[in-house]
């Protein structure tokens, strides 16, 4: 069971990998910026393809890596005692991969947001 639960872990982390660095899509930096912007518009109510509990979930979980407090200690357990960390911050970056490609997405669509926002080409001299 415990094993099936991992494969099914790294697949996740795989395709938000895959979904992360496609030619095409957001950056990593789109969405880095584009997180506070989701938090908003939850809070708001405007935007509903996220629960604010969830949100709360990956606030604590990005807390939980950071924190020097830890459920398994590395000082006790060595390479174990990273395990829960890996586990949780998998879970994090997953998260918020395919939780920011869906809030582009509906920001694009609602015609917000620096996607919907016309560009100046950089051969125009101001």
């Amino acid at each position: 069971m415990a094993r099936a639960r991992t494969l099914a872990y790294v697949g996740a982390l795989g395709r938000a990998v895959r979904l992360a660095t496609r030619a095409g899509g957001p950056s990593l930096g789109d969405r880095a910026v584009a997180v506070p912007r989701m938090v908003k518009a939850v809070r708001s109510g405007e935007y509903t393809g996220i629960s604010l509990g969830k949100v709360a979930l990956i606030g604590a979980g990005a807390a939980y890596v950071v924190s020097p407090i830890d459920l398994l200690p590395e000082a006790a357990l060595g390479v174990f005692g990273l395990a829960d960390d890996a586990m949780v911050l998998g879970w994090v970056a997953t998260t918020l991969v395919e939780e920011t490609e869906k809030f582009l997405e509906w920001e694009k669509t609602q015609g917000r947001g620096p996607a919907a926002s016309p560009t100046v080409p950089s051969d125009v001299v101001r």
